[in-house]
């Protein structure tokens, strides 16, 4: 049979979760879903055990008040909720060392399998070992507490399987609206490749167009490129014929150069040879005179 003082350690344990050494007035609020308590009655039952009132509680202070805390809490009450927080939660742990009787054991096994299987704890539990050890415990010390904790069991049993079948429904529609948000997403997609590909056809089109109106411009400059170095071809070719015509041109007045250069210095000497006949006309003319002069002198004398 469990004492009061080992009642009181185990649900200070629960209590004093960080290991401090003490537990705080937050430390038992926090409790306060898990059991019949209000949190005014939890606060009463904190200043109760709270003998030097300096806000915390040491494990003799704990121990020294705890038959006030039975005063507010049964036994079935606290041992069933300690219990299924340490199954379900694997946050608290309950040092419970319990004795069994082997000759009544396949028999215990045989019913609390069966009484697991009604509930259905093996969907909920990853271990049963301490519900099976309280079970037994109270089946063994206090069986008139068995039915209690039965009943306690499928009502947290039956709300966790509700809770369950809720996050099934939640998940079941869940995968609905990401099928639905998928389905949508496919056909945004199949309506964004067909708006690309009309886009591009459309680039391509109007490239196209664009690529035929600038080849035809670039003939129509092509072939205007060409008319002007077909023009220029001729133009070349008529001044090749005018340089040609020139330079034989200019052959022939080089001929006739030569020949005036020969004519005039045949002139030259023409000139020189009259220049000198004339001078010596002069001469001869001047003599005559002279005589002339000498003769009409003469005549008159």
């Amino acid at each position: 049979e469990l004492t009061v003082w080992g009642k009181a350690h185990e649900f200070f344990q629960i209590c004093d979760l960080e290991g401090k050494g003490f537990v705080t007035r937050e430390d038992m609020q926090r409790l306060h879903p898990e059991l019949c308590l209000s949190l005014e009655e939890l606060e009463k039952v904190f200043v109760t055990l709270d003998a030097d009132g300096n806000g915390s509680l040491t494990p003799k202070e704990f121990t020294t008040g705890f038959s006030e805390f039975r005063k507010h809490v049964s036994c079935i009450e606290f041992y069933s909720c300690s219990i299924l927080f340490t199954s379900i939660k694997k946050h608290f742990i309950l040092p419970v060392h319990l004795t069994m009787h082997t000759g009544s054991q396949t028999d215990e096994e045989f019913h609390f399998s069966n009484l697991m299987d009604r509930l259905g704890a093996k969907m909920v539990l990853d271990d049963e070992s301490d519900m099976k050890q309280l079970w037994l415990q109270l089946r063994k010390d206090e069986p008139h507490l068995l039915s209690s904790f039965e009943e306690f069991l499928v009502r947290i049993f039956s709300q966790l399987q509700e809770a369950d079948n809720e996050k099934n429904e939640l998940e079941y529609a869940l995968k609905k609206k990401i099928a639905a948000y998928d389905e949508e997403i496919q056909h945004l997609y199949e309506e964004m490749e067909q708006q690309i590909q009309k886009e591009r056809e459309r680039f391509l089109l109007k490239n196209t167009e664009r690529f035929q109106s600038y080849s035809q411009e670039l003939e129509s400059k092509l072939l205007s490129k060409e008319e002007e170095v077909e023009q220029l071809v001729q133009n070349q070719k008529r001044l090749e014929q005018q340089c040609t015509e020139l330079l034989s041109g200019k052959e022939e007045t080089n001929v006739e150069n030569t020949k005036l250069k020969l004519t005039n210095q045949e002139l030259l000497r023409d000139l020189e040879r009259t220049s000198h006949e004339l001078s010596l006309a002069r001469q001869q003319l001047q003599v005559l005179h002279e005589e002339a002069s000498r003769l009409h002198e003469e005549k008159e004398m």
